[in-house]
């Protein structure tokens, strides 16, 4: 397959207009990390983003990174971590789930809206984005948003762009809001609920006034012989050990505290899915439900797969793995949820190019994002079928 690196915007519109010309479709790639993301396509060239690598400002008083959409995520959070700030959304380093070599970059990060524990607190990678600059699919270079939220007037593009899996532009450049890192942490352990047990207290921890910026919990099969319930604190020391002492007496359950860098090293291994991590024989679901679903629709899964699980969000989100089958228990998975989409993160290209990925979508919702594409790729030639067969 031929692969087309361009290092400049004109570069860029140059390619894209003779993939145009030449009706070539054109696989995005930065450094593949989320490669096996999405369906498999049938593409004649590959459009290599990663030469766009260049910080172009950073300004931590103002809260703000400009980067090239190809500037790998784990350099960018070294040079703003130097500075004491973070991406508040936690964007994951799937690299070991998904067996890939590195981290990925912040146009794939924007591209999947991955988020990660802090998803329930500070939102997700399209609520922190404030520009792109990129080509569409019709060969134009554009630039939308600004370095400030009050810049962002009419169609908000840049929010557009998360979760489009690449299939609406090629974007060169991204800008991102940053902000400061918690001086400290702690966690909160409970051991030995189950997980409508845990779910509640989980919830009855968020809707405290205790600022929990992280609740997840893992079934005895993943935590080491122990169930166990995390409830995470972050702030000053001194904040951190009134609202745990506030937190212990709302929740009247024996637990016990990880300090400040267990606790990291922990959530670090919840956001990048370590307890799944290692069966690389079998698929691994993403599901997202109404937190007080999730042990419904986890009890649902035991009775008809050989299925291990965990919680995030405090039971919305819920990391399903089963074993590699020819849909990967896509029909039963889809079957136990009432509310919510389910999303397949690892499987074979077979088993992701006969089930869909991604949750189907209903008509009227379909339809709109078909105009979406058209507008910004009417030709297609942006990972056609990425997302869904034939668009």
């Amino acid at each position: 397959m031929t692969s087309l690196r361009p290092e400049t915007e004109t570069d860029l519109v140059d390619v894209v207009q003779n993939a145009l010309a030449e009706k070539t479709p054109l696989e995005l790639i930065g450094t593949g990390t989320k490669k096996r993301l999405g369906r498999p396509m049938q593409t004649a060239a590959t459009l290599d983003l990663s030469g766009f690598d260049t910080v172009s400002l950073y300004e931590p008083e103002e809260l703000v990174i400009t980067a090239g959409a190809g500037a790998r995520l784990a350099e960018i959070r070294e040079l703003v971590s130097a500075k004491g700030q973070e991406f508040a959304f936690e964007p994951p380093d799937l690299s070991r789930l998904l067996g890939s070599e590195h981290s990925g970059t912040l146009g794939g990060m924007l591209a999947c809206n991955l988020s990660g524990p802090r998803r329930l607190k500070a939102g997700a990678a399209r609520d922190h984005i404030l520009g792109v600059a990129g080509v569409s699919g019709r060969g134009e270079a554009f630039k939308a948003g600004g370095r400030v939220v009050k810049n962002v007037t009419g169609y908000d593009v840049p929010k557009l762009m998360a979760g489009s899996f690449g299939t609406l532009a090629a974007l060169t450049t991204v800008t991102f809001k940053v902000l400061p890192k918690a001086e400290s942490e702690e966690t909160l352990v409970i051991e030995g609920l189950g997980d409508d047990e845990a779910v509640a207290a989980m919830s009855l921890a968020m809707q405290s006034s205790c600022e929990v910026s992280g609740a997840a919990h893992l079934p005895s099969g993943l935590a080491g012989g122990t169930a166990k319930t995390l409830l995470r604190l972050e702030g000053v020391p001194p904040s951190i050990a009134y609202r745990r002492d506030k937190l212990i007496g709302i929740l009247g359950k024996a637990q016990h505290v990880i300090g400040s860098e267990d606790s990291r090293a922990q959530w670090i291994a919840i956001r990048d899915v370590h307890p799944l991590a290692d069966g690389r024989d079998r698929s691994v679901w993403r599901l997202s439900v109404p937190p007080a679903e999730g042990a419904r629709v986890t009890a649902r899964l035991a009775l008809e797969l050989d299925a291990r699980w965990f919680y995030d969000w405090a039971g919305g989100l819920i990391w399903v793995d089963v074993p590699a089958g020819a849909d990967a228990a896509a029909s039963a998975i889809r079957a136990s949820l009432h509310e919510g989409h389910a999303t397949l993160i690892r499987g074979s290209e077979a088993v992701r190019a006969a089930v869909p990925v991604l949750q189907p979508q209903g008509p009227a919702l379909a339809a709109l994002g078909r105009r979406v594409k058209a507008a910004f790729d009417p030709m297609g030639i942006f990972n056609p079928g990425r997302m869904q067969e034939g668009v």
